[in-house]
């Protein structure tokens, strides 16, 4: 996205993207606000039929499952094993992408007539991903097929181990590909080489999804499916959803295909386990966001990998009668209760152990922390919170069976594995993505590691790159921001990675009235505002919600004006619609 100009606003620039106004002439044709033509613009979205695309998604533009490599032989495997009644394994990873690609795969061979087991590993004791202990586990217990999701690309040793005991593996991955590929029956990912798929974003449960679609179509004898799979293929999409927005993949393309319809899905699925979930976060009978499975929803299945076994979630989604699913749901809840306290205290004592490192200070670039009793199941949400806390990189590692296991997160423009491997000789195995990994280290290695990738940030990463950025999309007049801009505005989600919230900006505001606050602890703002012209006059004025901005409620009523960054959102109430601003942030101008 090009850049009008920059800013810094307390500690974050602000960074507005060159208005293009007129010169997007898909805006007039499209029947849309000019603001919402420069968001789609920034977007990479710069023509009519892209634009209408976005607008409007279908399902029926998603691509067929026939475009994967491999797609053929995994059909025709699992058809054998349906047809022989061969015990069938679905193996998935423990987070909510594995969770819902495991389930959704379960209906659809629950649908072919066949009741198939499945496996989720325990993440603290054994890990992610295949290991040869499970397959020998499985060999032992019948399995002929072992249909892997979100994991398994780069599993060369137990795919040669599940080999030697006649098990056949049908992998379905979508995480970074290594070198060697392992032996399997069939391969399906959405960057495999040799393939041109057009969605290298895909999560492990698009991937799965893809799968269930053609095992559909080869079931039904033509890619035109009966109503039974049909229904069961739309449905579907809601655990897509679920596995798409919480894996944090672009929401672009058929992505946000995807999710947009799963969300409408899952807002109205009669389904047991799903309706216990919506209902133990507190959602029924609303309409779902992305933010609310970001926020809720995710967090509850997650909080079984992370505090007891995935495999619960898995049951949920499939085998629960009503009475299991309140009780898987209700229990999933405790746990998600527990993972907050933990989490909160190792982040407390985490955030000591910055400030005695000296990390927090300007000079330090990089964050390497280590705890005798960290609980290794969230110490990747704290590292989280550590980099919005300190905007650095950062490393967490806990003691596990004399050894230190680790979560990294990073920062925009700092490859966290390329790090890693600059520090290599200090670190026993790593693996992950640009933004995030696990590593394994040896604890008399830690202070060589900690000093190492220290040096390594400090010669990547600028002053600018540890000053968190606000990406605004376009500066508006409030007093051309009226209910169809809004509405439109409404229609450009689900938000998420590739896909932001939209941001606004307005300057030379002034207050209607003195603010108010709000919360428990009195931490938040509401406001009126209007355009500094338009003061004493009654148009143009616009209820502001300014989150944990308490603090500067004085220096905002001694402001001769201020400007906003702001998400315009529609409040809905009793019959009444009107536009407000949730404000992120506030820059006080000077009388």
């Amino acid at each position: 996205m090009s850049r009008l100009y920059s800013r810094k606003s307390g500690s974050a620039v602000w960074q507005i993207a060159e208005p293009w106004g007129e010169r997007l002439p898909f805006a007039s044709k499209l029947g849309v606000p000019e603001v919402v033509a420069q968001v789609l613009y920034n977007r990479g979205i710069d023509d009519f039929e892209a634009a209408r695309r976005f607008l409007q998604p279908s399902l029926g533009d998603l691509i067929g499952p026939g475009d994967m490599v491999g797609m053929s032989a995994a059909v025709g495997r699992i058809t054998r094993a349906l047809n022989e009644r061969e015990k069938i394994v679905l193996y998935g990873d423990y987070d909510v992408d594995g969770i819902t690609g495991v389930s959704l795969l379960w209906r659809c061979l629950k649908l072919a007539g066949v009741d198939a087991d499945y496996y989720v590993p325990h993440r603290l004791d054994e890990g992610y991903g295949l290991n040869v202990q499970a397959i020998e586990q499985l060999a032992e217990k019948g399995a002929k097929l072992i249909i892997t999701v979100d994991c398994g690309v780069t599993a060369v040793e137990p795919a040669a181990r599940a080999a030697e005991l006649g098990v056949d593996l049908v992998i379905t991955d979508h995480h970074k590909l290594e070198s060697e590929l392992p032996a399997a029956v069939s391969i399906l990912h959405p960057n495999l080489p040799g393939q041109d798929y057009a969605n290298h974003d895909l999560c492990g449960a698009g991937v799965a999804f893809k799968l269930a679609w053609g095992l559909s179509q080869q079931l039904c004898g033509s890619e035109k499916v009966t109503s039974e799979f049909r229904e069961f293929l739309i449905t579907a999409t809601g655990l897509v959803a679920l596995g798409t927005i919480a894996d944090v993949v672009p929401l672009q393309g058929e992505n946000r295909i995807l999710a947009q319809f799963g969300m409408k899905c899952l807002a109205d699925s009669s389904d047991l386990g799903i309706r216990a979930l919506i209902e133990a976060a507190g959602l029924t009978g609303t309409a779902l966001q992305s933010s609310d499975i970001g926020f809720k929803l995710a967090p509850r299945l997650n909080a079984a990998g992370r505090m007891g076994h995935a495999r619960l979630a898995v049951e949920l989604f499939t085998r629960s009668g009503p009475a299991r699913a309140e009780e898987i749901a209700a229990y999933l809840e405790n746990l998600n209760q527990q993972r907050r306290k933990v989490q909160n205290q190792i982040f407390e004592e985490a955030a000591l152990q910055v400030r005695q490192l000296g990390m927090d200070k300007e000079a330090c670039r990089g964050i390497v922390l280590a705890g005798e009793n960290w609980h290794g199941g969230v110490i990747g949400i704290v590292a989280s919170k550590i980099v919005d806390t300190y905007n650095k990189p950062t490393v967490i590692l806990t003691a596990q069976d004399e050894r230190l296991m680790g979560s990294c997160r990073s920062i925009p423009g700092f490859d966290i594995c390329t790090a890693l491997e600059a520090c290599a000789e200090n670190i026993l195995s790593f693996g992950g993505h640009t933004m995030a990994a696990g590593l394994t280290v040896e604890p008399a290695k830690l202070e060589a590691l900690r000093a190492a990738f220290i040096e390594y940030a400090g010669g990547k990463l600028a002053d600018l790159d540890l000053t968190p950025t606000l990406a605004i999309d376009a500066e508006v007049d409030l007093r051309r921001l009226d209910m169809k801009t809004a509405q439109t505005i409404e229609k450009l989600g689900p938000f998420g990675s590739g896909n932001p919230e939209i941001l606004l900006a307005a300057r030379n505001l002034c207050l209607v009235n003195p603010p108010r606050k709000m919360g428990r602890s009195g931490d938040h703002l509401q406001f009126l505002v209007c355009p500094a012209e338009c003061k004493g006059t009654p148009q143009n004025v616009f209820r502001a919600v300014a989150f944990g901005q308490a603090k500067i409620e004085k220096k905002l009523i001694d402001a001769a004006s201020f400007d906003l960054a702001f998400t315009p959102v529609i409040n809905r109430y009793n019959g009444n619609s009107n536009v407000e601003l949730m404000v992120t942030a506030i820059q006080i101008i000077s009388g």
